[in-house]
């Protein structure tokens, strides 16, 4: 072969091999904009690794037992609940075992569902191991102390707490349903195979100073991955495997959603099943422990699941990655996703309850409220029947 002969076949293999890539782009931008039409979206929730880059877990660890309790049946309202709110998954734990488990909307027991954010909530678990283990110092230190790449952007100032607290300050549009929004334009970042570390270098305007009140944005939980990823030179999903899922047993490996990178979707891409997510739940309900282990240091359980975060007045209430309702008491709080992923977790009653849904109606007025009412009705019928 000719050098003018050669020089062309790699020419020719290069245009193919970024046709195709191109042609997988478009197909994840594509399944983006399709993501949650009424007539795909449970089917999309439980296989988001159709479309999405996305890292396996590592299947390491022995199963743990989920004990099986005196089941329950659900009232005729609950049933109705699970209608109005298009649940496709729904676990109840009381006492670590449990009572409750069923699937609907043609789901099962083995689908892995992404999480949206509740995957908030696991990498607050994991900062508080990473934390204790030093290799972060303090909450205080600046965001910069371990991500350097954030030099010149709305993160500037901002402590670790800060973000933990989602009071970065930066001005972020966070509305779903808008297409231009800061939300849905890392969405397509993320669809595209594009880079969300450079997504988050490029947040430059500030709305507030940090620290002063909390504004839920997304992107400052990516930012909490950026400093663990900094502090221990390792993976999230890596981190998570090691420290979280092997220590509770699960009993299928998740898997994250991730960027161009490889780099983990860490504020909504965390993909599980619905009773693995219950032991998840049942090891914050429980301090942290799980069989006798100490996989959370208790104080962070105790510590970022309080209504810490400055929210207005009347506004539920937030802690560092985990969300405390309005009439919960200490030792109430939950996780939760958009589309109605939720882990309630009552350590007063000692009820966790693990949900998935796929709910087009999540954003409604009272949907919400409505939801947290429910949850800590079930518990308190579980208490009172003994």
């Amino acid at each position: 072969m000719s050098l003018i002969d050669w020089i062309f076949t790699l020419a020719a293999g290069a245009i193919t091999i970024a046709a195709i890539c191109k042609r997988r782009e478009i197909k994840r931008l594509r399944h983006v904009l399709r993501l949650f039409s009424p007539e795909s979206i449970v089917q999309n929730f439980s296989h988001m690794d159709a479309a999405f880059l996305h890292e396996q877990l590592p299947a390491k660890g022995d199963k743990s037992p989920l004990p099986l309790g005196r089941s329950i049946d659900l009232t005729p309202d609950m049933r109705q609940w699970i209608d109005a709110r298009s649940v496709t998954a729904l676990v109840i734990l009381k006492d670590g075992q449990q009572v409750f488990e069923d699937y609907f909307h043609g789901t099962g027991a083995d689908d892995l569902r992404i999480n949206w954010s509740v995957s908030k909530s696991y990498l607050s678990a994991l900062f508080g191991v990473v934390l204790s283990e030093g290799s972060i110092d303090s909450i205080d230190d600046p965001v910069l102390k371990y991500a350097p790449a954030l030099a010149g952007t709305a993160y500037q100032d901002a402590t670790i707490k800060d973000v933990l607290q989602m009071s970065s300050g930066l001005k972020f549009d966070e509305d779903y349903l808008a297409f231009f929004s800061d939300i849905n334009r890392m969405g397509r970042v993320l669809a595209l195979g594009g880079s969300m570390d450079g997504f988050a270098q490029k947040q430059k305007t500030s709305a507030a100073a940090p620290g002063t009140r909390m504004e839920y944005v997304s992107i400052d939980t990516h930012v909490l991955g950026m400093v663990i990823r900094g502090a221990t030179g390792r993976g999230i999903a890596e981190l998570l495997q090691e420290k979280i899922i092997a220590p509770l047993g699960m009993e299928h490996a998740p898997y994250y959603v991730t960027d161009g990178n490889g780099v983990a979707f860490v504020l909504g891409g965390l993909n599980s099943t619905t009773r693995d997510n219950a032991r998840f739940g049942q090891m914050m309900a429980q301090g942290g422990m799980w069989q006798g282990k100490q996989i959370v240091p208790a104080d962070w359980v105790t510590q970022s699941t309080r209504a810490t975060a400055k929210t207005a007045p009347g506004e539920i209430g937030y802690g560092y990655q985990w969300w405390i309702p309005l009439g919960y008491e200490a030792g109430q709080f939950l996780a939760r996703g958009i589309y109605g992923q939720y882990i309630y977790i009552d350590q007063i009653n000692n009820v966790v309850i693990a949900a998935h849904s796929a709910d087009r109606a999540f954003r409604d007025d009272g949907v919400s409220r409505e939801n947290e009412i429910v949850f800590q009705q079930i518990a308190e019928s579980l208490t009172a029947h003994g």
